[in-house]
Protein backbone atom coordinates (compact mmCIF):
# COMPACT_ATOMS: atom_id res chain seq x y z
CA UNK A 1 0.00 0.00 0.00
CA UNK A 2 1.49 3.38 -0.94
CA UNK A 3 2.40 5.46 2.08
CA UNK A 4 1.70 9.16 1.68
CA UNK A 5 2.03 11.99 4.10
CA UNK A 6 -1.01 14.24 4.37
CA UNK A 7 -0.26 17.95 4.06
CA UNK A 8 -2.31 18.60 7.21
CA UNK A 9 -3.73 16.42 9.95
CA UNK A 10 -7.13 17.66 11.10
CA UNK A 11 -7.85 18.13 14.77
CA UNK A 12 -11.03 16.05 14.56
CA UNK A 13 -10.39 13.56 17.36
CA UNK A 14 -10.21 10.63 14.93
CA UNK A 15 -7.39 8.14 14.67
CA UNK A 16 -5.58 7.67 11.36
CA UNK A 17 -7.44 4.38 10.85
CA UNK A 18 -10.83 5.99 11.56
CA UNK A 19 -10.11 8.86 9.20
CA UNK A 20 -8.95 6.45 6.51
CA UNK A 21 -12.27 4.57 6.73
CA UNK A 22 -14.50 7.62 6.24
CA UNK A 23 -16.85 7.39 3.25
CA UNK A 24 -15.75 9.35 0.19
CA UNK A 25 -17.78 11.64 -2.05
CA UNK A 26 -15.95 11.95 -5.37
CA UNK A 27 -16.81 14.12 -8.38
CA UNK A 28 -15.42 13.65 -11.89
CA UNK A 29 -16.25 16.73 -13.95
CA UNK A 30 -14.92 18.93 -16.75
CA UNK A 31 -15.15 19.03 -20.55
CA UNK A 32 -12.68 16.21 -21.20
CA UNK A 33 -13.33 12.55 -22.00
CA UNK A 34 -12.99 9.88 -19.31
CA UNK A 35 -15.20 10.96 -16.42
CA UNK A 36 -17.47 7.91 -16.49
CA UNK A 37 -14.60 5.63 -17.46
CA UNK A 38 -12.67 6.69 -14.35
CA UNK A 39 -15.75 6.05 -12.19
CA UNK A 40 -16.14 2.58 -13.67
CA UNK A 41 -12.47 1.93 -12.95
CA UNK A 42 -13.24 2.78 -9.33
CA UNK A 43 -16.16 0.32 -9.51
CA UNK A 44 -13.69 -2.40 -10.60
CA UNK A 45 -11.64 -1.75 -7.48
CA UNK A 46 -14.79 -1.86 -5.34
CA UNK A 47 -15.87 -5.13 -7.01
CA UNK A 48 -12.45 -6.61 -6.21
CA UNK A 49 -12.96 -5.70 -2.54
CA UNK A 50 -16.29 -7.55 -2.52
CA UNK A 51 -18.38 -4.40 -2.20
CA UNK A 52 -21.93 -4.30 -3.57
CA UNK A 53 -22.07 -1.68 -6.33
CA UNK A 54 -25.01 0.33 -7.61
CA UNK A 55 -24.61 2.12 -10.95
CA UNK A 56 -27.23 4.76 -11.78
CA UNK A 57 -27.03 6.27 -15.27
CA UNK A 58 -29.06 9.47 -15.26
CA UNK A 59 -29.02 10.66 -18.84
CA UNK A 60 -27.80 7.99 -21.26
CA UNK A 61 -30.49 6.17 -23.20
CA UNK A 62 -31.49 2.70 -22.02
CA UNK A 63 -30.72 1.58 -25.59
CA UNK A 64 -27.10 2.71 -25.33
CA UNK A 65 -24.89 -0.28 -24.52
CA UNK A 66 -21.62 0.72 -22.88
CA UNK A 67 -18.82 -1.80 -22.60
CA UNK A 68 -18.36 -1.16 -18.89
CA UNK A 69 -21.96 -2.21 -18.24
CA UNK A 70 -21.46 -5.61 -19.84
CA UNK A 71 -18.10 -6.13 -18.12
CA UNK A 72 -19.35 -5.15 -14.67
CA UNK A 73 -22.55 -7.21 -15.03
CA UNK A 74 -20.47 -10.28 -15.94
CA UNK A 75 -18.14 -9.66 -13.00
CA UNK A 76 -21.06 -9.09 -10.65
CA UNK A 77 -22.64 -12.40 -11.68
CA UNK A 78 -19.35 -14.32 -11.52
CA UNK A 79 -19.67 -15.29 -7.87
CA UNK A 80 -16.38 -13.55 -7.14
CA UNK A 81 -16.03 -10.00 -5.89
CA UNK A 82 -19.03 -7.81 -5.18
CA UNK A 83 -22.49 -7.73 -6.70
CA UNK A 84 -23.36 -5.16 -9.38
CA UNK A 85 -26.77 -3.59 -10.02
CA UNK A 86 -27.17 -1.32 -13.07
CA UNK A 87 -29.99 1.22 -13.43
CA UNK A 88 -30.65 3.47 -16.44
CA UNK A 89 -32.83 6.44 -15.68
CA UNK A 90 -32.87 8.85 -18.58
CA UNK A 91 -33.41 9.02 -22.30
CA UNK A 92 -31.22 10.71 -24.86
CA UNK A 93 -27.64 11.89 -24.91
CA UNK A 94 -26.29 13.98 -22.08
CA UNK A 95 -25.46 16.86 -24.42
CA UNK A 96 -28.77 16.77 -26.37
CA UNK A 97 -31.90 17.30 -24.31
CA UNK A 98 -34.64 15.25 -25.98
CA UNK A 99 -38.05 14.55 -24.46
CA UNK A 100 -37.15 16.86 -21.61
CA UNK A 101 -40.28 16.20 -19.53
CA UNK A 102 -39.76 12.44 -19.68
CA UNK A 103 -36.06 12.72 -18.91
CA UNK A 104 -36.71 15.08 -15.99
CA UNK A 105 -39.26 12.71 -14.47
CA UNK A 106 -36.93 9.73 -14.98
CA UNK A 107 -34.06 11.61 -13.31
CA UNK A 108 -36.24 12.45 -10.31
CA UNK A 109 -37.36 8.84 -10.02
CA UNK A 110 -33.74 7.73 -10.22
CA UNK A 111 -32.71 10.15 -7.47
CA UNK A 112 -35.61 8.91 -5.31
CA UNK A 113 -34.30 5.35 -5.75
CA UNK A 114 -30.77 6.43 -4.83
CA UNK A 115 -32.16 8.02 -1.65
CA UNK A 116 -33.98 4.80 -0.74
CA UNK A 117 -30.86 2.74 -1.36
CA UNK A 118 -28.68 5.08 0.69
CA UNK A 119 -31.15 4.91 3.59
CA UNK A 120 -31.15 1.10 3.38
CA UNK A 121 -27.34 0.95 2.89
CA UNK A 122 -27.94 -1.22 -0.20
CA UNK A 123 -24.54 -0.62 -1.79
CA UNK A 124 -21.05 0.24 -0.62
CA UNK A 125 -20.25 2.17 -3.83
CA UNK A 126 -22.71 4.28 -5.80
CA UNK A 127 -21.78 5.46 -9.29
CA UNK A 128 -24.13 8.34 -10.16
CA UNK A 129 -23.17 8.61 -13.82
CA UNK A 130 -23.91 11.95 -15.49
CA UNK A 131 -25.77 13.09 -12.37
CA UNK A 132 -24.34 16.60 -12.70
CA UNK A 133 -26.68 17.27 -15.64
CA UNK A 134 -29.99 16.98 -13.71
CA UNK A 135 -28.41 19.22 -11.06
CA UNK A 136 -27.14 21.74 -13.62
CA UNK A 137 -30.52 21.84 -15.42
CA UNK A 138 -32.38 22.34 -12.12
CA UNK A 139 -34.31 19.07 -12.35
CA UNK A 140 -33.02 17.97 -8.94
CA UNK A 141 -32.23 20.36 -6.10
CA UNK A 142 -28.49 20.48 -5.36
CA UNK A 143 -29.00 21.43 -1.71
CA UNK A 144 -31.29 18.44 -1.18
CA UNK A 145 -28.68 16.15 -2.75
CA UNK A 146 -25.94 17.57 -0.53
CA UNK A 147 -28.08 17.12 2.58
CA UNK A 148 -28.85 13.49 1.71
CA UNK A 149 -25.22 12.71 0.89
CA UNK A 150 -23.92 14.47 4.01
CA UNK A 151 -26.29 12.42 6.22
CA UNK A 152 -25.89 9.06 4.47
CA UNK A 153 -25.43 6.27 7.03
CA UNK A 154 -22.60 3.79 7.29
CA UNK A 155 -19.62 3.70 4.96
CA UNK A 156 -21.19 4.33 1.57
CA UNK A 157 -18.95 5.83 -1.09
CA UNK A 158 -20.44 7.94 -3.90
CA UNK A 159 -18.87 9.02 -7.19
CA UNK A 160 -20.72 11.55 -9.37
CA UNK A 161 -19.79 12.20 -12.99
CA UNK A 162 -20.63 14.81 -15.62
CA UNK A 163 -19.83 18.27 -16.89
CA UNK A 164 -20.87 21.50 -15.18
CA UNK A 165 -20.83 20.18 -11.61
CA UNK A 166 -22.42 22.82 -9.35
CA UNK A 167 -19.91 24.63 -7.14
CA UNK A 168 -21.64 23.57 -3.88
CA UNK A 169 -21.16 19.94 -4.92
CA UNK A 170 -17.48 20.54 -5.62
CA UNK A 171 -17.13 22.26 -2.25
CA UNK A 172 -18.76 19.33 -0.43
CA UNK A 173 -16.79 16.59 -2.21
CA UNK A 174 -13.77 14.89 -0.68
CA UNK A 175 -12.21 14.22 -4.10
CA UNK A 176 -12.69 16.31 -7.23
CA UNK A 177 -11.07 15.50 -10.56
CA UNK A 178 -11.51 17.78 -13.55
CA UNK A 179 -10.98 16.17 -16.93
CA UNK A 180 -9.73 18.77 -19.37
CA UNK A 181 -9.85 18.35 -23.13
CA UNK A 182 -6.55 19.02 -24.87
CA UNK A 183 -7.43 17.23 -28.11
CA UNK A 184 -10.20 14.86 -29.26
CA UNK A 185 -10.77 12.90 -32.52
CA UNK A 186 -14.16 14.62 -32.89
CA UNK A 187 -12.27 17.88 -33.38
CA UNK A 188 -11.00 16.37 -36.64
CA UNK A 189 -14.47 15.21 -37.70
CA UNK A 190 -14.07 11.62 -36.50
CA UNK A 191 -17.09 9.97 -34.90
CA UNK A 192 -17.01 7.72 -31.85
CA UNK A 193 -15.95 4.12 -32.31
CA UNK A 194 -16.45 0.81 -30.51
CA UNK A 195 -13.78 0.03 -27.93
CA UNK A 196 -12.97 3.72 -27.49
CA UNK A 197 -16.30 5.42 -26.76
CA UNK A 198 -18.36 2.37 -25.76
Amino acid sequence: MPQGQPSTVPDDGLTTRQRRSLPVLAVHTGPGKGKSTAAFGLALRAWNQGWPIGVFQFVKSAKWKVGEEHALRVLGASGEGGSVAWHKMGEGWSWVQRTIADSEEAAREGWAQVQRDLAAETYRLYVLDEFTYPLHWGWIDTEEVLSVLRDRPGSQHVVITGRNAPQPLLDAADLVTEMTKVKHPMDAGRKGQPGIEW
